[in-house]
């Protein structure tokens, strides 16, 4: 009598390794996509955190032009700039001018310019990415100019 080895007993083992190797695989992957995912949410953050810098950034050399080219902040009257299609109306007896700047690509900046200490001018420029107040998304970057 023959004895016959059974051959269907590594076809588990096979099954096995299959399952093994795709856990291996799907594992890795899932751990590429976290990363690749925080690092697009980084780098957005980069972007927004940049319009905002250059708007707060145009906001100071509005009023820096204003103020050297110009003399629009000294005077005690009243007196309309203009600046990024904006026209706000500044000057006055307080000494202190403010203004809000809207830009084409969203973003805006609410400037302070304060003439209240004589020989001094502070400029306080505060830029946002996005002019919806609501968005958490929003980020702000602030410039101060004092000469």
């Amino acid at each position: 009598m023959k004895y016959f080895k059974n051959t269907n007993d590594k076809m588990g083992f096979t099954l096995l390794l299959a399952v093994l190797i795709t856990s291996i695989i799907l594992g890795i992957s899932v751990g590429i996509s976290v990363f690749v995912i925080r690092e697009l949410l980084i780098s957005s953050t980069g972007r927004e955190s940049q319009k905002a810098f250059f708007a707060a950034d145009s906001g100071v050399e509005c009023a820096l032009y204003w103020d050297f080219k110009q003399n629009a902040f000294a005077t005690s009257s009243t007196r309309v700039i203009s600046c990024a299609g904006s026209s706000p109306t500044v000057g006055g007896v307080s000494g202190i001018s403010e203004f809000d700047l809207t830009f084409t690509n969203g973003a805006c900046t609410h400037v302070k310019v304060d003439k209240t200490v004589p020989s001094s001018t502070t400029i306080d420029s505060a830029g946002h990415n996005t002019c919806n107040l609501s968005d958490p998304n929003r980020v702000e970057r602030t410039l101060r100019v004092s000469y």
